[in-house]
Formats: structure tokens, sequence, C-alpha cells
């Protein structure tokens, strides 16, 4: 061991130089403070790779209190100032610390007591968030197996900063992760970290699916496990429109990503929590358990790498899984099947003969089938092998109609889901204001289907933010004629035609607009209050929108 110290001088607000532009991890303010393992506050080798054991020493004014991982102990300094002492024996990823004030509310829940350190109007959630953490960590616990640690903390930073990050027993979150209800997404990745990262880290960088696809894929779980199948299935179809923004490069190659770029979350989290949706399926919901947390058993405290999961996957489900591995991992592209068959009478009943098509040559994966029949619907599951794949079903009842991967399990494309991923890159252009890019791709989703009101609507927007205020209302009128997919839609391209109408001075027909919003009874993101308030004063633009 060797013994580092460090000396540092001046201000640290949290926009000085950062790892990640435009995100904060680490400020120091009057009344709190924050310095986070990605900051690289003190020398870090092989960031989020080399595990390490820590003992830190920190002086403060006795008004403050300091929160860091590890057995703490206390002592009385000189010039009325407390040392604070941590101790972290285990490898893992302490070294992120917190500086605050006020006394923090602890909440005990399902036996897990949560010391929670929120401030001003977020300190009204302090309850709410420590329920939640210990009913999380409870359902956490029964899917991978022993927590680190049990009782934990929950702090909060401030705006600017990354949304939410894991060290070990601690979890900090932006104030724009505290909401109330809780954010119960936000909480179950970071609390899931305790295990994928805390527990278990990445062997190297092109393996941070192994950290980032558990921690987003708990999410999923959390949600099936409060709100049902169907609310799952919801968020699975969000996170594969994410997962398919990304062509290049292939899982195992993440290292060549940006750390927190859209490509780097929709690679890792996003793709890797659908690798391991689909392996669900795969295995099936017992052997997919039994290998979760035979993996985590076995390297504890340790890293790991692909393989490695591959192999505990392999020995809990007695199947050999180098083909998923490789098709999912190793590869890109992601499969389009086209289906073309036959109906046979037989004796015993009915008989579907037909094919399975698709582009990639190498692909190989178990593929579910619905019949729908006379009677029930049947489920019949074909192992799809190359471009093309012949089947033969049996059925009772006479066929009506067959649908491939009817659950949409698998991480595949076809044109509503080319529409969706088109429309998703051109949000993410519009995010950081490339305008011209955001354009093109939303174009992408146009040349899908014209008449994708989303589409429409999202290039109104952006002709609205250039005050191209004649296209945008062309495409506010172009969503209000199309398919109302999402329903909101509607409701949003008439406030804005009357937003631009005010704008243009024509006010009566504004006035129209904001009233066909109201009759629409939607009030998706409050825009019922918005119509109303414009109906009776008109709409303005802003300094900063003109």
């Amino acid at each position: 061991p060797c013994q580092v110290a460090i000396s540092y001088d001046g201000k640290l607000t949290g926009n000085e130089d950062s790892p990640v532009y435009g995100i904060k991890f680490a400020a120091l303010h009057p009344d709190f403070g924050y310095l986070l393992y990605p900051s690289r506050w003190f020398p870090v080798s092989g960031y989020t790779v080399n595990r390490f054991a820590a003992d830190l020493n920190i002086t403060t004014p006795s008004e403050y209190r300091v929160i860091a991982s590890g057995d703490m102990k206390t002592d009385r300094a000189s010039n009325n100032r407390t040392l604070y002492s941590f101790h972290y024996e285990k490898a893992s990823f302490p070294g992120s610390i917190a500086v605050a004030k006020a006394d923090p509310a602890r909440v005990s829940s399902q036996g897990i007591t949560t010391q929670v350190y929120f401030r001003d109007q977020q300190a009204a959630s302090a309850q709410a968030y420590g329920d939640e953490t210990g009913k999380i960590m409870t359902f956490l616990t029964s899917e991978y197996g022993l927590a680190p640690q049990a009782n934990l903390a929950l702090v909060e930073t401030e705006a600017g900063a990354v949304n939410g990050y894991a060290a070990p027993g601690i979890i900090f979150l932006a104030p724009g992760s505290i909401s109330n209800p809780v954010n119960t997404r936000v909480l179950a990745n970071q609390l899931s970290r305790q295990w994928w990262g805390v527990l278990v880290s990445p062997a190297n960088r092109n393996h941070l699916w192994l950290q980032n696809g558990p921690a987003r894929f708990s999410e999923l779980l959390y949600t099936e496990h409060t709100a049902g199948p169907g609310a799952m299935e919801s968020e699975v179809n969000s996170t594969y429109i994410e997962a398919l923004t990304v062509k290049d490069p292939p899982v195992l190659q993440a290292a060549r990503l940006e750390d927190y770029s859209p490509e780097y979350w929709a690679l890792t989290a996003a793709k890797g929590a659908g690798i391991l949706n689909m392996l669900r399926s795969v295995v099936g919901d017992a052997d997919f358990k039994k290998g979760l947390h035979a993996f985590i058993d076995k390297y504890s405290w340790q890293s790991a790498n692909s393989e490695d999961f591959r192999k505990a996957m392999e020995q809990a489900s007695g199947q050999d899984l180098r083909y998923f591995f490789i098709q999912w991992l190793e590869s890109s592209g992601s499969p389009e099947f086209k289906v073309e068959y036959t109906i046979l009478r037989t004796q015993q009943g009915f008989r579907v003969v037909g094919k399975i098509n698709q582009d990639l040559d190498t692909f190989r994966m178990p593929v579910d089938l619905k019949i729908e029949t006379e009677g029930n619907p049947e489920m019949k599951r074909v192992e799809v092998t190359g471009t093309s794949t012949e089947f033969s079903l049996d059925t009772f009842g006479k066929p009506r109609k067959l649908t491939v991967d009817p659950n949409h399990v698998l991480l595949r494309l076809d044109p509503s889901i080319q529409v969706q991923v088109a429309i998703k890159r051109g949000d993410q252009f519009t995010q950081i204001n490339d305008y011209a890019n955001a354009l093109r791709e939303y174009q992408k989703a146009l040349e899908v289907n014209k008449n994708s009101s989303l589409a429409h609507y999202r290039i109104g927007e952006l002709f609205f933010k250039q005050n191209n205020f004649q296209s945008a209302a062309n495409e506010f009128r172009a969503a209000i004629n199309g398919d109302l997919e999402p329903k909101w839609t509607e409701v949003w391209s008439h406030v804005n035609l009357g937003k631009i109408f005010d704008v243009s001075g024509q006010r009566d027909r504004a006035v129209n607009e904001y009233k066909l919003a109201i009759r629409t009874h939607d009030n998706t993101a409050g825009a019922q209050a918005e119509a109303a308030r414009y109906s009776t004063k008109p709409y303005e633009q802003k300094n900063s929108e003109t």
C-alpha cells in the first residue's frame, strides 16, 4: 500500500472542468458538498475497472457531518473541528463522499434503515424515499441474494449533477431525480448497483453491459413486481427503442464510446437490459434467477467478464449459450422477420407450414410464434437459424393468424419500431441542439410512415424553435391529421398552433385552437392548463425564444 497526500485550494463550484462535459461530479458549497469517484478528485488508476479498499480521514468544521463508505469513527480535532475516519476493507469503489449540515431523516422500512439527506423542498420526500428504498432492497435481495450491506444513505446533490450515482452504501441523487411520487425507476436502478458495480464489477470497460444492463433491467423487474407484466412490457418497448438507436459498435466494444453519452447508455444499459430480458426468455425464469445468484456468489468482491457470466448461465440452465452471446454481444444488427405460411387440413386438425425470413446470415435464436385459431390461441417455439427457416406446426383449431414474437421479447425491427427508433435518434440530436441531424432523423421516420403524428409534431417543434412559423404550422396540422400516436400529439399540436397564431397577431384563430385543445380533454403534461391560460391572455415569446 502507498500513502498519497493531496492539497487543494480555491473554489469548487462544480462548473470547473468535468470528465464529462455538462455534468457535475464534484462541488463544495457553504451548506453541502459532494465528491464523487467519477470526478477523479483523487488519483484513479483503471477507472471503473481496478477495485480498491480505502481509509479516508476527513476533517471538517464541527457543524458539518461527512457521509462516506465504510466503518466510521469520529474524533474531536483542534479549532472546533471534527475528524471523520472511514475504513472500507473490501476491494470495491469507495472514495465518494458527501458533506452536509442538516441531520438526516432516519427511515426504517422492511427491516432496512436508510439515512436520507435531502434539502429544501426535497426534504418533504425523505420519508417516502426511505420507505421505497426498503421495499426495493427487499425485492432485489430476492432476485440477487444478500446485498453488500443492508442500511444505506440517500444524498441529494444539486441541479446539473449526474442524475444518480451509486457508491458502496450510498446513493447520490440529483434534485431532478427526486419526485413525488417516488421515481422508482431511478431508485431501483441505483440501488441495484450495490450488487452490479459494488459487489461485482466488469473486468474491463468492454464488459460495462454487465453493470449498466442489470441496473436498467432491475427497473423493469421492479416495474413488473409492482405494476404487473403489462407495465413491464411498455417499459421493455421503450428500452428496446433506445437500444436500437445504436447500430455500432457491438456490445463487447463499449470502451470505444464516450462515458455518459447517449450512445454509451443505449449500448451498455438499454441493450444490456434487452440482452438479459431475452436470455430470461431463452432459459426460463427459474434458471435465469439461479444463474444470477450463482454468478454473484462466485464473483462477489471481484471483477468478472461476459465469458464468466455465460458460463454461470450455462451451468444453471444446462444449455450451450455460445450462440446467444455471439449474436447479441459480439455482433451488431437486429433481425426483421418476414413470414409466409400455408394452412393444411389434417386428420387430427390443422398444420401450418411456412418459412421465417430475415437478413442476418449468422442469426440463431428460439422465436415464439402465436397462432390465433377459432378456439384458444396456441404458442409455439421455432429455432430460427440463418436467413431462412422452415417450420411445420400442428394445431387443433383452424388457424386465423400467425404472429412472430408476439410478446416483443426479441430486439428486432419492424416498420413501427423503425419509426420509433428514428424519432428517438432525432430526440437525442434535439437535446444537443443539433437541429439539422434531428430533422434528418424525423424525416426518416416519415419515409416509413408518412402519417406518423409524432414525427410531424417533432418537426413542428424544431421549426417553431427556429421561428419558421409557417412550416411549423404545416407540421402541427399534419400531426392532427395523422395516426395520433401517441394521442397527446393532438392536444399539444392545437396548443402550439394557438401560440403560432398569437405570435402572428391572429388572436381569433389562436383562441379557436386553444378551445380545440380544451375539447380534447387530454391533460398530458398540463396541456389543459396551458390552453386555458393562453385562452385568456395571448402567448408571447420570451427573449430566449426569439
